[in-house]
């Protein structure tokens, strides 16, 4: 099939046709993108998320950034605490804060928010993960503190939370992610955190009756996050031929459950990598490995079935398919359901110019 035959323009009118030939209306709408940074197609975005929300009902925006740094814009665009710089400053992984086209729809956000009583949500869909993996200190503690009464304390005291929890440069160590030897998630501690975690995340259903709603997600969202980062770290420790394989899948099921999170604020416009929303397996070089995993995409399809609809993005054309930023003339952005051929990564340079294995 080409794909001039699936293609259509990335508009609203484009996007709305879409949607009306689905069998039935998607929670999540998935837009892939095949390179982070293309400054056009995140204009493209923006008017195509105005269109939705203000023709389609679509009541939340969810991005491929760090799912507690995400807490941080969501409160400035529901309430209008702190001011656009310091939330573009501190609400962002990835470098994604200092993109113009994120700026702008998070103004908007707050904007159409303080002119609407139905509120329009943000919502970060990735783990506190780079290469490497933050500490679980901010998930753990969050839970920890949300939970009342003498029950949490049985667990674990706070004291004894701290200092199992350690210092957090220990978890963030960059040179995890090419030397598993220098990783502590098989440490003594790493292992009893995962037990704490476990029971807390157990705990927390045994208290959702006496949460508030918003307390209720937020503390759904740290215990999820807090087991699901213990258990990046324990395989970041891991020196076998299948490390890079595991981890990629596990990075993609931590954004899979927070997909299904998100879907509970639909309809929802999810953006990030092609490779992580579509509903196809993931297929990527990686050095002398070829790695394969389930994306969230595929995951939050098999949960949502109808619920999940995905459309693949490609911006220009070029020789070898590489979307370029800040070209001087506006080329028409196309996209079609399904993935469009992707080139993979090598290991090389990062998004911040480290050098670092290359994952998307």
């Amino acid at each position: 099939m080409d794909i001039k035959d699936t293609a259509r323009p990335l508009d609203g009118a484009g996007v709305s046709a879409f949607l009306r030939s689905l069998p039935a209306q998607p929670l999540l709408l998935g837009l892939g993108e095949a390179r982070h940074f293309v400054d056009e197609l995140g204009e493209a975005r923006n008017e195509l998320f105005r269109h939705l929300a203000e023709h389609e009902g679509y009541r939340a925006f969810a991005i491929e950034s760090d799912c507690l740094l995400g807490l941080v814009v969501d409160e400035y665009v529901t309430t209008g605490e702190g001011t656009l710089d310091d939330v573009m400053e501190r609400g962002f992984s990835h470098g994604f804060g200092a993109f113009p086209a994120n700026r702008e729809l998070v103004r908007w956000m707050r904007a159409y928010n303080e002119e609407h009583d139905e509120q329009l949500r943000f919502f970060g869909f990735d783990g506190p993960l780079e290469y490497w993996a933050a500490s679980p200190r901010q998930a753990l503690t969050g839970l920890y503190d949300l939970l009342d009464g003498p029950l949490p304390g049985a667990v674990v005291t706070r004291e004894t939370l701290d200092a199992l929890l350690g210092e957090d440069e220990q978890w963030a160590n960059e040179a995890t992610a090419m030397d598993p030897s220098q990783s502590i998630g098989r440490s003594e501690e790493a292992q009893r955190l995962r037990l704490i975690a476990d029971d807390l995340a157990a705990l927390l259903d045994t208290q959702a009756p006496q949460l508030g709603a918003r307390d209720a997600e937020r503390a759904a969202l740290y215990a999820r996050t807090a087991t699901g980062l213990l258990r990046y770290h324990y395989w970041m420790a891991d020196s076998s031929p299948a490390r890079w394989a595991r981890l990629s899948a596990l990075r993609d099921a931590m954004m899979a459950a927070n997909l299904r999170a998100v879907a509970g604020h639909g309809p929802a416009l999810v953006f990030g990598s092609n490779l992580h929303l579509q509903r196809n397996k993931s297929l990527m070089a990686f050095g002398d490995q070829r790695l394969e995993w389930w994306g969230a995409g595929a995951i939050a399809a098999a949960h949502l079935g109808d619920g999940y609809a995905f459309l693949a993005s490609a911006f220009g054309t070029v020789g070898d398919d590489v979307p370029l930023s800040g070209h001087p003339r506006r080329r028409p952005v196309r996209a079609s359901v399904g993935p469009f051929p992707r080139r993979p990564p090598r290991p090389g340079r990062g998004r911040h110019g480290a050098r670092t294995p290359c994952l998307p």
